[in-house]
């Protein structure tokens, strides 16, 4: 053990700078519990299957987190790179097969098998550390993002009520459209604010929240349609919707995802055509389809649509020369997807030359669950009674 755990220990002050603030036990930290693990793992017998997956770094694993995770916490905090962190277990191997090697010299050497088993317990552990690694960066970013939206949002607030109290008062033409460009830029970097918030809500709880009641889902097009009209003049947006659909929903953030959907498909659709936006009902369902014309989307590209920031990777070249791309975040289409999936819906998406590309949201009218307070009891069943005619 101790020839293992002071080659361990000499590789680990050659990484700096983080060993140079770290004494001898903060360098051999959890070597030795990771030691007795590869040592039980060789001396357990194992299936094919078994091998199989821990060469993937998927072997079994208890309940309790193991001493690789727990190395991967100590060298975040210590300051370590995931590269850093990745060479440790590269020392570690050679190390250990070094001195086996020279132990082997003049004796029959060991099965090969074992050599095999040491391997892939290293792999497992290498596997398990750079989970632990990933998910906690992943998480300390998430939980900037939120700090960051939340601490921007006032301050923002405060540019946005001041342009439109400007907009008001009695100033010269020349001020008034200053103001009003600075109203309209606080009010998009507000959409991306809240957008952002939205993207680590999903990542740090439980999802998009949402609170439902009785609404027009026609209405709701209208209003969205509407105003997407305003801010895209240039553009053409059909609506077709019943004379009446209503449904229980949250208004605001339906009206959020729709209007992520309409944006989108302006974005990438063609000029020359409108974009068509359609409400319908069958049974106990509602569906909302936005569809646009232009180029379609590749079809291995579907399955990662709605992933966050996948538009802006596919288009990272445009955006230095896209003003429009500038303005969003990537995440557009993945908030709507939360958004839908808290009304206990989905989004589905076709795209071909013939008939564009169509987002379509399926959503219940009464979302699973819904229990109404008595103050909307008599709503809900005069809402069932009329079957939302």
């Amino acid at each position: 053990m101790e020839p293992i755990m002071q080659a361990w220990e000499d590789f680990a002050r050659t990484i700096e700078p983080p060993a140079l603030a770290m004494d001898d036990v903060e360098l051999r930290d959890h070597a030795k519990q990771m030691l007795h693990a590869f040592a039980a793992d060789l001396d357990t017998p194992q299936s094919e299957h078994e091998r199989f997956a821990k060469s993937k770094g998927l072997g079994k694993r208890g309940p309790d987190d193991t001493a690789a995770e727990t190395h991967a916490e100590a060298r975040l905090l210590s300051g370590y790179t995931v590269v850093q962190l990745v060479s440790e277990y590269r020392a570690l191997r050679s190390s250990v097969l070094m001195l086996w090697a020279a132990e082997a010299k003049g004796q029959q050497r060991n099965d090969l098998s074992d050599v095999t088993r040491f391997n892939e317990a290293v792999d497992q552990a290498l596997a398990e550390s750079i989970a632990r690694y990933e998910f906690m960066v992943k998480q300390s970013q998430n939980m900037f993002l939120a700090i960051l939206g939340h601490d921007l949002r006032n301050p923002l607030g405060t540019v946005v009520s001041g342009a439109s109290f400007l907009m008001q008062a009695d100033l010269p033409p020349k001020f008034i459209l200053v103001a009003t460009r600075m109203f309209n830029s606080g009010k998009r970097m507000s959409k991306l604010i809240n957008d952002l918030i939205d993207f680590t809500r999903t990542h740090l709880g439980p999802g998009i929240p949402v609170r439902v009641k009785q609404g027009s889902l026609v209405a709701l097009c209208e209003e969205v349609v509407n105003e997407a009209r305003t801010f895209h003049p240039e553009r053409s947006i059909d609506l077709q919707v019943p004379p009446k659909l209503d449904a229980i929903f949250d208004e605001g953030r339906l009206a959020q995802a729709l209007s992520n959907l309409i944006g989108n498909a302006i974005q990438y659709s063609s000029p020359d055509f409108p974009v068509s936006v359609r409400l319908s009902s069958q049974d106990d369902q509602v569906a909302i389809a936005v569809n646009n014309q232009g180029a379609t989307i590749p079809v291995d590209s579907m399955a990662t649509i709605f992933d966050p920031m996948v538009r802006i990777a596919m288009h990272a070249n445009q955006i230095e020369h896209d003003y429009t791309e500038r303005t969003s975040l990537g995440i557009g289409l993945y908030i709507s997807r939360e958004i839908i999936h808290a009304h206990d819906g989905k989004i589905e998406v076709t795209s071909n030359v013939e008939d564009g590309t169509t987002f379509t949201v399926k959503m219940p009218r009464l979302p699973a669950g819904f229990r109404p307070s008595d103050s909307v009891a008599h709503t809900r069943r005069r809402v069932e009674d009329s079957q939302y005619d």
